[in-house]
């Protein structure tokens, strides 16, 4: 299994594909990690990509996997990224 590209990887191969410096192109992720992050509670929509989604999760019954004991988890909010069906069908392949 190939390792993950890293921010500089990302940012070299948009610089060559699009005409652009690196730096200019480091700029470009950062604002759009920005804007991702101040947008999400809205839903922000990264298209070909998917959606990133402020969620409310319940509160609920879980289990300590160690003892066995059951404990309660209080409801909290969770960031959730929902992949499109387009960038699934790309990555994966149409069956």
């Amino acid at each position: 299994m190939e390792k993950a590209l890293s921010k500089s990887q990302i940012a070299s191969v948009l610089a060559e594909k699009v005409g652009i410096t690196k730096k200019q192109s480091v700029e470009y992720l950062e604002a759009l990690a920005g804007l991702a992050y101040s947008n999400a509670k809205n839903t922000f929509t990264l298209p070909g990509l998917g959606k990133l989604k402020l969620r409310d999760r319940a509160a609920r019954i879980g289990r300590n996997p160690a003892t066995g004991a059951t404990i309660q988890i209080p409801a909290k909010r969770v960031v959730k990224f929902q992949v499109s069906k387009v960038a699934k069908d790309a990555i994966l392949g149409t069956t």
